[in-house]
């Protein structure tokens, strides 16, 4: 997910550290012309828009580094990951889009960067673009599928990726669970982690933790990319020049930029964007109609949804926030589960009267979906408040039980998926708990405030 290191370029070039700095810094970047000769392009909206681009490309690793972070292999050449970044004309607002990379499209017609031979238009998974034609055929079909003009491009590998994580001292993770994934490497406990470059760079790359494949790795790039700001606008960066010049020209050097995006358009930027934070960005992915739609001669790909990926790209074009307004919340805890999915029935474990009411009262508070009758526990006192869930369910139990701290898993099988809460004398308070991908509003989407750790 090197298109991490694109955000990052931005928020740098954002900084408003100098012009001296600035432009310094800009002969490092290597020059690519991803919009030449473009034709019939969409027309332009409000605010800028940026294509990052992250390709399998690892030809600087060290043997050291493909062997300890599962690197080996021959590359693809094409786009591991695709997302469109749109900042809002007064700059006060990123909104992410992450593009699928086995997105069904449509290729224009072009002719081969590699043999020069012409090819019709033809159907293809999104992330052959690349192989086919390179950058320029990227942006025509991102544009194509999107009806997004895009302003600028920005494209980084597998080393780009590392160095700039290293740079910045490493990104602080969390996650409510345990993630492992054999091909690249990744291992992680629950909770919260420190990660280096190519720690960074296996979190965002595994593909088989879950069943979800590309569209859980979205999400967990998504959390990367809120964590990589909050590093950047959080750890005094931006207002030191020398370290800044240290890590800028570290990301400067190892990413590929049109020739349009230069120390104007930085400096630009920066005038704007100081107060920059996680909340300011908001990340999404393109709404799915199909998350397995085969098509003959290329296999399963990711059809998008129709109607409302139109209405996605046209909130971005009239410059629209895509996450609706939420009020300010107290701090909640990630959790693998989010509570309006785990249905609670709450009996009264003790003979305090009304106890039940106010347990049932405040879990659903917290949202999650209780019965709003709670029940007698029977005689006696039960001293420490108790969660009974059938073993299928154990995920949503645990969730449930970082709402009540201090609080005893029972597994009871062919209980179902209502867990049940007997509340003890221990009982004091119910903690909020979030999901870890708490995505909301029409196109689920979700701010970096709410993703990054607590």
């Amino acid at each position: 997910m090197r298109v991490a290191t694109g955000l990052s370029v931005l928020v740098l070039g954002a900084s408003g550290i100098g012009h001296a700095v600035v432009s310094g810094l800009e002969g490092g970047i290597d020059r690519v012309d991803p919009f030449k000769d473009m034709k019939n392009r969409p027309r332009g909206g409000h605010g800028m828009n940026f294509l990052l681009v992250g390709t399998d490309g690892r030809d600087k690793i060290t043997a050291q580094e493909k062997k300890e972070y599962r690197l080996g292999g021959a590359p693809c050449h094409c786009t591991d990951t695709l997302m469109l970044v749109h900042l809002s004309a007064d700059r006060q607002r990123a909104s992410v889009v992450s593009l699928p990379r086995d997105s069904y499209a449509e290729i224009p017609e072009h002719t081969d960067r590699t043999t020069g031979e012409k090819h019709e238009a033809h159907p293809v998974k999104l992330n052959a673009a690349y192989a086919e034609g390179g950058p320029q055929l990227t942006v025509r079909t991102v544009e194509q599928l999107t009806g997004v003009k895009i302003d600028h491009y920005l494209e980084a590998d597998f080393t780009s990726f590392m160095k700039t994580v290293d740079a910045l001292g490493g990104v602080e993770i969390c996650t409510a669970k345990p993630l492992k994934d054999s091909y690249t490497g990744l291992d992680l406990p629950a909770g919260t982690h420190e990660l280096n470059g190519g720690q960074a760079l296996q979190y965002v790359r595994s593909r088989h933790v879950d069943g979800a494949a590309d569209l859980s790795r979205m999400q967990r790039q998504q959390r990367f990319m809120a964590a990589l700001v909050g590093r950047v606008t959080g750890s005094g960066v931006l207002m030191n020049p020398v370290k800044f010049r240290e890590v800028a020209s570290t990301m400067l050097d190892a990413v590929r930029a049109d020739r349009g995006f230069g120390t104007e358009e930085m400096l630009e930027l920066g005038k704007a964007m100081r107060g920059f934070t996680p909340a300011s960005s908001e990340f999404t992915s393109v709404p799915l109609e199909e998350e397995s739609h085969e098509v003959k001669g290329i296999g399963s790909t990711v059809k998008w949804d129709p109607d409302r990926s139109t209405a996605l790209f046209a909130a971005l074009r009239e410059d629209k926030p895509l996450a609706p307004a939420l009020p300010e919340q107290p701090e909640a805890k990630p959790v693998a589960v989010a509570p309006e999915q785990i249905k609670v029935q709450v009996y009264n474990g003790t003979s305090k009267d009304g106890l039940g009411q106010e347990v049932d009262k405040a879990l659903r508070g917290t949202g999650f979906d209780t019965t709003r009758a709670p029940l007698n526990g029977g005689a006696g006192d039960l001293g420490r408040t108790r969660i009974s869930y059938d073993p299928r369910w154990d995920r949503s139990a645990k969730s449930l039980a970082a709402a009540l701290p201090g609080s005893e898993l029972v597994a009871v099988k062919g209980q179902g998926a209502m867990m049940k809460v007997t509340a003890g004398s221990d009982f004091t308070e119910v903690r909020r708990v979030k999901s870890e991908n708490p995505g909301k509003g029409e196109f689920e989407t979700v701010t970096g405030d709410q993703v990054v750790c607590p």
